[in-house]
């Protein structure tokens, strides 16, 4: 393993009591919460009041509010656990990568859901009936792109995968940040047991590998963001159970297990194999580096690979 500083070290000179109510990883995580859901009340309670969230307003206005609702509160509460708690600079969020990386991360999203489609389609499952060139692209980029892909994977990958690793090591981080992403799914229209579980074995260990292996959360959002996309507005397939206007007007056919039904693709054994291989061959990368972090292993002297390592 790469023997250097880790994202975040306790303070030598903590006191016992702020060593737990602080900087353990479980306080650091609550910590996050607290502040995430005031920064939401506050967010949507100012979109809100100037009517961008309001029925009558024009949907790229909505979606203008839902990205601020979806992404800004999480991004405030990141920043400030990383700042005044952990005392360190966010090199996950590096300013000076975050470009190149978050396009690199929308080249590798675009060009993995093709290949889910690519397999479907050969399978005789996905059918293009149609084309719809002036589809409403923006309001769909801007909520299900980057409202989710920068949201989700801050609380995702950055604090929850981040900090368990930290504290328990690699495998929990993948068990409790994938149980959590494929959870947080379980409400969304037709969703069901399955879909949640497909969700969290094929995003959920998919993203946690991707940030251990890159330790960088901009290229993490680009392939959640340009997954979504490419899933609603090129493919016309349904994104998480909700569906939306594509470019592609389509329709599949055959058992759900196999189109993943009205959830969409996402639900399919296919998008689970495909991306299953992903993290098969993410976790090789992994052991080759030896950057897997054993259990508990901050018990064992044992370090996390350093961030700057990775950019």
């Amino acid at each position: 393993m790469d023997d250097t500083a880790m994202a975040f070290v306790t303070p030598a000179d903590a006191p016992r009591w702020k060593r737990w109510l602080v900087y353990s990883p479980l306080a650091r995580i609550v910590i996050f919460a607290l502040i995430f859901l005031l920064l939401s009340i506050i967010a949507g309670a100012a979109v809100g009041a100037i009517g961008w969230t309001a029925k009558g307003a024009p949907p790229l206005q909505r979606a203008g509010g839902q990205l601020l609702v979806n992404a800004l509160p999480a991004l405030l509460a990141y920043l400030v656990l990383v700042l005044a708690i952990e005392r360190r600079a966010p090199a996950e969020l590096s300013l000076r990568t975050l470009l190149p990386k978050a396009a690199l991360g929308l080249l590798g999203g675009l060009v993995l859901f093709s290949t889910v489609v690519a397999v479907l389609w050969l399978l005789g499952v996905y059918h293009v009936t149609g084309l719809q060139p002036d589809a409403p692209w923006l309001p769909a980029l801007l909520v299900v792109g980057l409202g989710a892909g920068i949201g989700e994977e801050i609380i995702s990958r950055g604090v929850l995968f981040r900090i368990t690793e930290e504290g328990l090591g690699t495998w929990p981080a993948l068990a409790v940040s994938a149980a959590f992403f494929g959870a947080a799914h379980i409400a969304n229209p037709g969703a069901t047991v399955w879909s949640s579980a497909a969700i969290a074995i094929e995003a959920g260990l998919l993203f946690g590998m991707l940030y251990h292996v890159t330790r960088s959360l901009p290229l993490c959002m680009g392939v959640h963001a340009a997954w979504n996309f490419a899933q609603g507005t090129i493919y016309g397939i349904p994104v998480s159970g909700m569906a939306g206007a594509g470019w592609l007007q389509s329709h599949r056919t055959g058992p759900d297990w196999l189109s993943g039904g009205s959830f969409g693709a996402e639900a399919s054994v296919v998008a689970l194999a495909v991306c299953s291989l992903v993290t098969v061959a993410l976790v090789r990368v992994a052991r080759r580096r030896g950057s897997l972090v054993p259990l508990l292993a901050r018990n064992r002297a044992r370090r996390l690979p350093s961030t700057a390592a990775h950019r």
